[in-house]
């Protein structure tokens, strides 16, 4: 769906002139001359954006009222300012009362369409944090699971969050990057500094540097400040780095080595006292192989590597998250949480979660909201294979079934036991001692029948969790 932008201005050729430029680029307007215009179009709809003439003839209230008005009654509400008649102490007065920017005319169209585009990926961004926050209750600022994996990375983070090394977290879409570079930063000494995020695969190719850098004050507009200078004495996390493009990775990397830039279309030196931390989905010595990455940035953001293992590798995590989360959900919507039983967390277990913690999160909200039977009922496994939306990816399946159904007794009871015991070695991670608990078996009986079955890649996998 377009974004919504209501322009408010008393003069016609400039809001047709606003309109046409935004409306080539794919955004819906809409038009008001005065305040009672610009209320009622608001009431109508709350638009993504207001574009807000400071001085406007026949109205009951000025632009800087309005604005005022506005803020008072959606804080959230993006509202850009412009003026012919804009001054320096004009420009402030906007930015302190809320206005996301201020824009003096006569503007050149890449400068409003920067604009434009900056306050409502900016508002995308905020809504998205948002929309999880309201889903989980709060930002999620903790590693949670058992798994050897993710006590392994609890400790590496808790040693190196304490010196000031750049650190590069490596890791599928989903598994938490974003959650483990913020708990470095709170645990750091840079902790009461801000935490910028700039996700590098949502700005478009020329976007980047501006947003990075910022840029000097040019042709009325007033300066920009990049994320660089918003997180001086902090941290900026460069979220999907490998995103970045070529051109702007030769930049970042002098960056690094002198903590020093230029604003765009400016000529005096920057300094800044920032930690950067970077996540990639993507194996950048791949990319640099390909010529896709810059080889000097690798080196300069890979001072300290984290791993983020996937979902999948560690599924003795998936019980404790799936209640962590579901409690928090719960909470967070006013509601009792839902109660999984054993075999629910079973078929949780079973699934290889392809989008990771993230989709996890999704089947638990939707466990939470829609699981059948009273608030009191443990949830079963077969509502989970639903809100899953499928079966499980490995274990017991009804076409495995009816394929045994087909064999001879002795070939049937052995198909059913290696497929029973591969699917509680891979909810356990392969960890025998503990599928061996489970399944009330000696630990040397069941690497034996593992054996026997044929299983090998069980039988290596004893070796390593013995």
């Amino acid at each position: 769906m377009a974004h919504d932008i209501l322009i408010v201005d008393d003069e016609d050729d400039i809001r047709r002139q606003i309109a046409g430029v935004l409306e080539d680029e794919g955004y819906e307007t809409r038009q008001a001359v005065n305040s009672a215009e610009a209320f009622a179009a608001i009431n109508v709809r709350k638009p993504n954006l207001i574009i807000l003439d400071v001085w406007l003839r026949n109205s009951e209230h000025d632009g800087l009222q309005i604005l005022e008005i506005i803020r008072r009654e959606n804080a959230n509400q993006q509202v850009v300012m412009i003026s012919g008649h804009g001054t320096f102490d004009m420009a402030v007065t906007a930015i302190k009362m809320g206005a996301y920017d201020f824009i003096s005319k006569p503007f050149k169209t890449d400068v409003l369409l920067h604009t434009v585009t900056r306050t409502v990926e900016d508002t995308r961004l905020r809504q998205e944090n948002e929309d999880l926050q309201q889903r989980t209750g709060d930002e999620i600022d903790e590693l949670i699971g058992v798994s050897s994996a993710i006590n392994h990375l609890r400790q590496s983070i808790d040693k190196v969050a304490r010196m000031d090394s750049r650190v590069l977290i490596s890791g599928p879409l989903g598994a938490g990057k974003g959650v483990a570079a913020r708990i470095l930063h709170k645990k750091s000494p840079r902790k009461n500094g801000r935490f910028i995020v700039m996700n590098c695969a949502s700005l478009q190719s020329g976007d980047v540097e501006r947003t990075l850098f910022g840029r000097e004050a040019v042709d009325g507009a007033s300066r920009e400040i990049g994320v660089l200078e918003e997180a001086h004495r902090g941290t900026l996390l460069l979220d999907e780095v490998a995103d970045m493009p070529l051109e702007t990775q030769s930049k970042m990397a002098r960056v690094l080595q002198s903590q020093k830039f230029e604003r765009l279309d400016g000529a005096n030196k920057v300094e800044v006292d920032v930690r950067v931390c970077a996540t990639t989905r993507k194996d950048l010595r791949l990319e640099i192989d390909e010529g896709r990455f810059r080889e000097d940035l690798f080196y300069r953001l890979n001072v300290v590597p984290l791993e983020m293992t996937a979902l999948e590798a560690r599924r003795e995590d998936i019980p404790v998250l799936s209640q962590y989360f579901m409690e928090r959900i719960s909470h967070a919507k006013g509601r009792l949480p839902r109660t999984l039983g054993d075999n629910a967390l079973a078929a949780l277990q079973s699934h290889n979660w392809p989008g990771n913690v993230w989709e996890l999160i999704n089947v638990i909200e939707r466990l939470s909201l829609l699981a059948p039977g009273e608030i009191t009922d443990v949830v079963p496994a077969d509502v989970v294979l639903e809100a899953i939306g499928g079966k499980t990816s490995v274990g017991m399946q009804d076409d495995s079934v009816l394929d045994i159904m087909e064999q001879p007794l002795r070939e049937a009871r052995e198909s059913f036991e290696r497929k029973y015991l591969l699917f509680h070695l891979t909810r356990f991670g392969g960890n025998i001692t503990r599928a061996a608990e489970f399944v009330e078996m000696d630990r040397a009986a069941l690497h034996r029948k593992l054996k026997s079955l044929g299983v090998q890649n069980a039988v290596r996998s004893s070796k390593v969790n013995a």
